[in-house]
């Protein structure tokens, strides 16, 4: 497993696919040796052996189960620890086969747009072909004679499957088994990018043609309020991905992209960062004080927000002088021309403006 030596904050750990595609393996390796191995050597899909603890093995012959723990390493992930559950079953009828499915705790998937059959197990193609590598590996001598179901379950994913997005996106009843190279990387992007690019397409699959992308939940809230009318699975939280998301609506198809922000994010867009994470860059106050300046602002106060650190200093100021809403409409304004330039005649484009207790401010499209 993991070096439990790494200083804090650096310990990687495993994918639900990786020790979902371990817990298989070794109960494959319990039909094949007739006793579940206490430990097994899995392949993951970044090409790296990997050996794992396996909990609760047993085996009569014709089925066997197998259990491995997952450990996240440092990544604050909600399926640490989570039982990635194998139980497997031959299946005389079908020699050479490999039969794939979800138990308890796996989500089911609802929606198109997910790259998964809808009915079937919120199980993602790269696991998907992983299980199947080890199970036909450690399977060989029987699969002449027989094939495998395999089943994947989680004690404890309805529950996990509650501090996710997965229902927004369709997977309803449990978790879904990730991974694109096995290892989870501490507190990583990668997997938060994917999960926007998800939800792009799903919202894309949906009759209503718009997504609804937000910088974080305070923004989402208000949106939502402004837009009750549409379905949950269109909000996505874009976080700092403008990028992805944007280039996800497009692969989409949708025709109207609306964007819902607070200054500071929405001056990044309007500076043209695609990634406005604030280690990226820094946020444009000259951008900002050149938008007072077309209101008539006095020339001393544009040079405080020009020589401010922060975007919200600007609002507070506009507000202050009672061109709050100008100032806002203003920025929205600047963000669509951004966006226009970048992405010409491929949707419409709207953007809602609150403040930071979430209120409405202003809107442009």
């Amino acid at each position: 497993m993991m070096d439990k030596s790494a200083p804090r904050g650096t310990r990687t750990g495993f994918t639900t696919g990786a020790c979902s595609a371990a817990a298989a393996r070794a109960a494959v390796i319990g039909l094949v040796t007739g006793q579940v191995p206490d430990n097994v050597e899995c392949l993951l899909p970044n090409g790296d052996l990997v050996n794992f603890a396996v909990q609760d093995g047993r085996c009569d012959g014709q089925s066997a189960h197998a259990m491995v723990i997952k450990d996240a390493g440092d990544d604050p992930d909600c399926t640490d620890k989570a039982h990635l559950t194998a139980d497997v079953r031959l299946l005389p009828e079908q020699p050479g086969q490999v039969l794939l499915a979800g138990g308890f705790g796996i989500g089911t998937v609802t929606l198109q747009g997910l790259g998964l059959t809808v009915g079937g197990p919120a199980i993602n193609p790269v696991p998907r072909r992983n299980i199947e590598a080890n199970v036909r590996v450690a399977g060989a001598a029987l699969l002449d004679e027989a094939g495998f179901e395999v089943t994947i379950s989680v004690p404890q994913g309805e529950l996990m499957a509650k501090k996710t997005t997965n229902a927004r996106l369709g997977i309803l009843g449990g978790i879904s088994i990730l991974g694109t190279t096995g290892i989870v990387k501490p507190y990583s992007t990668a997997a938060y990018r994917a999960s926007v690019v998800q939800g792009v397409h799903v919202a894309g699959t949906l009759p209503h043609g718009v997504v609804v992308l937000t910088t974080g939940g305070r923004t989402e809230k208000f949106v939502m309020e402004e837009m009750p009318h549409l379905p949950e699975a269109v909000f996505v939280q874009m976080g700092d991905f403008l990028r992805y998301a944007m280039g996800a609506a497009v692969k989409a198809g949708l025709k109207k992209v609306v964007i819902g922000g607070m200054v500071g994010k929405l001056t990044k867009i309007a500076q043209g960062e695609t990634i406005t994470h604030a280690g990226r860059a820094d946020v444009n106050t000259g951008l900002l004080a050149d938008l007072a300046a077309e209101l008539g602002v006095a020339p001393d106060v544009c040079d405080d927000i020009r020589h401010a650190k922060t975007a919200r200093y600007a609002g507070e100021r506009m507000d202050a002088l009672g061109l709050g809403t100008a100032f806002h409409t203003a920025l929205a304004q600047r963000v669509v021309k951004t966006l226009r330039e970048r992405y010409p005649d491929q949707f419409d484009l709207k953007v809602l403006v609150c403040d930071f207790d979430g209120r409405k401010i202003a809107e442009s499209s």
